[in-house]
């Protein structure tokens, strides 16, 4: 409950629906012709740099780095922070090594940067199964907090109420990805970050206003109501139940580095960029973007833990989900003005428009993925208005058992699907590209070893985490079955990911390694610096 009271809740329930309403006008407006696959999968490479950056801003900021960020900020402090550096190091990573190379070689989806290297439709088949691994359990994760976002704004707890939704809100994200195509979608991610900085900075100045404007003020009364003391300063506290604290810490890391710069919702917005120089900028926007909010997020997060104390805020959620908005509530004290609810109406209509966005671009690089890797494939000389529909078809087909899964899945812990997606990025996406846009013997059989080999590590490894049984935060407290001492599979499954491919280059024999020199090297121009560009006709004779 916010206790706003029910005049403030009513004002947030009409910014919902007028949020709604605009955004899905807009998707209708914005989106492509029937049969212009250009449009639909790039939005024709036109989004300005601004336009463009803060779109890749919006995939970054999802639900997890609102949520599940700001509540290990606010309940763990000091980790909590490296986390959020973590998250802006992971847009660096793809901003200096993957962006340009990605541009370069990419053209709708994960799959045509892979197959550029290799052909074949095994190739392509492989990198839609991944890419549906990856993405489908975050977007389990942030459908089922749009019906705990809702309940804990408005205050009702009837689960038939948190089910229908999480049914409408699945309705919302398979019409933007549909109807919207790149164009809408990237739209709504740039009125959700506008949003979501806008009010974020106003909290955050807020919370800095009630200290004195003494951060030093605010992290001494976080620490003294956390509970942990002065450990809420420092480094270990996040896993200190565990056996490996460090350890656990350090692959935590990894998987947020290099998972979070390879997710194919991210990487699919490289190709939306009209030549490098628009990248670069795009990149420069985002990391901007990203660096504001992480500093808004903390101060905002620190500010709930010092304003309302640890015990308060894993009373609404164990896992501390609530804590960004339970800063931004506590900061206007008892009494809430019309002007302060109108702020905190604008806090919870963006981390709600922020839920439908981001599984709005998943959806969409699922569906992408699903129809021109998968099906198109198929069929080289296939219509365009065919594949246009295939695609729209595909955002239902993926759609619908993501709602159906996060309706059944809403009462349970969902941390072990969040970090999923990030172990997957990090152990299978990221091994897969870094040798294809850089190694020039890496084969076929090297390629499809890494995305099946970084797949199945993960599968495995997180179903003996604690985070899926063992404890009573875990998805299936009822059971133990936690027999792997970390909580995220990225510091033995990312290097079991490079491992296959490699292994699986090594042992295709020298003929196929000779191929694959002969390949990149037909291509390495390309993914290094780009198409040539033409150069101006010039005449001594001409005017």
């Amino acid at each position: 409950m916010t206790d706003l009271g029910g005049s403030a809740q009513s004002w947030s329930l009409v910014a919902f629906c007028s949020i709604v309403t605009v955004t899905l006008l807009l998707c209708v407006l914005t989106g492509p012709d029937r049969d212009d696959l250009e449009e639909f999968y790039t939005g024709y490479r036109t989004l300005s740099p601004l336009r463009n950056g803060l779109a890749v801003a919006g995939d970054y900021i999802s639900a997890a780095t609102v949520l599940t960020i700001g509540g290990v900020i606010a309940l763990c402090g000091y980790d909590g922070v490296v986390l959020a550096l973590s998250t802006l190091l992971s847009l660096l990573l793809l901003m200096f090594l993957l962006a340009e190379p990605l541009h370069n070689t990419g053209r709708f989806t994960m799959g045509d940067a892979l197959s550029r290297r290799v052909p074949g439709r095994a190739v392509r088949i492989t990198a839609c199964v991944v890419t549906l691994l990856s993405l489908i359990p975050m977007m389990i994760v942030q459908l089922a907090g749009v019906g705990q976002l809702l309940a804990f704004i408005l205050g009702f707890s009837d689960g038939a109420m948190q089910t229908g939704c999480i049914l409408g809100a699945g309705i919302l994200m398979i019409s933007y990805a549909a109807l919207g195509g790149m164009r809408g979608t990237a739209l709504i991610q740039i009125i959700k970050t506008v949003m979501l900085l806008g009010s974020g900075l106003v909290v955050a100045v807020l919370v800095l206003s009630s200290f004195g404007w003494h951060p030093g003020t605010m992290l001494d009364t976080a620490a003294q109501r956390s509970g942990t003391g002065r450990a809420f300063l420092q480094y270990g506290l996040q896993f200190s139940d565990g056996p490996h604290p460090a350890l656990d810490m350090i692959s935590t890391q990894v998987a947020i580095v290099l998972g979070g710069a390879c997710l194919p919702h991210v990487t699919m917005r490289m190709y939306t960029a009209g030549n490098a120089r628009q990248v670069r900028r795009t990149m420069s926007w985002a990391v901007s973007s990203v660096a504001l909010f992480m500093l808004v997020i903390t101060v905002v997060s620190l500010g709930a833990t010092a304003l309302v104390g640890r015990e308060r805020i894993t009373a609404a959620d164990p896992h501390g989900s609530t804590a960004y908005l339970l800063g931004a509530r506590a900061v206007f004290g008892s009494e809430v003005s019309r002007a302060e609810g109108l702020v905190f109406s604008t806090v919870t209509t963006a981390i709600f428009l922020t839920l439908l966005a981001s599984v709005a671009g998943m959806t969409l690089a699922c569906a992408n993925s699903l129809a021109h890797d998968v099906f198109a494939s198929r069929n080289k000389g296939m219509p365009a208005l065919r594949e246009m529909t295939l695609a729209r078809t595909c955002a239902l087909i993926v759609g619908i058992p993501v709602v159906l899964l996060a309706a059944l899945a809403q009462h349970r812990s969902l941390q072990p699907l969040a970090t999923l997606s990030f172990c997957m990025g990090a152990s299978a996406i990221a091994p897969a590209l870094v040798y294809s846009l850089f190694w020039r013997r890496f084969s076929k059989a090297g390629l499809l070893g890494t995305l099946i080999g970084g797949s199945v590590a993960v599968l495995v490894l997180m179903s003996g985490t604690r985070l899926v049984s063992g404890s009573p935060t875990s998805a299936f407290p009822e059971a133990d079955l936690n027999w792997f001492p970390f909580t995220t599979t990225a510091l033995v499954s990312v290097p079991v990911g490079f491992a296959c491919g490699w292994l699986g280059t090594v042992l295709s024999g020298r003929r196929s390694a000779r191929r694959a020199r002969e390949r990149y090297a037909g291509i390495e121009q390309l993914i290094l610096a780009g198409p040539p560009r033409r150069r101006p006709s010039w005449s001594p004779d001409g005017p």
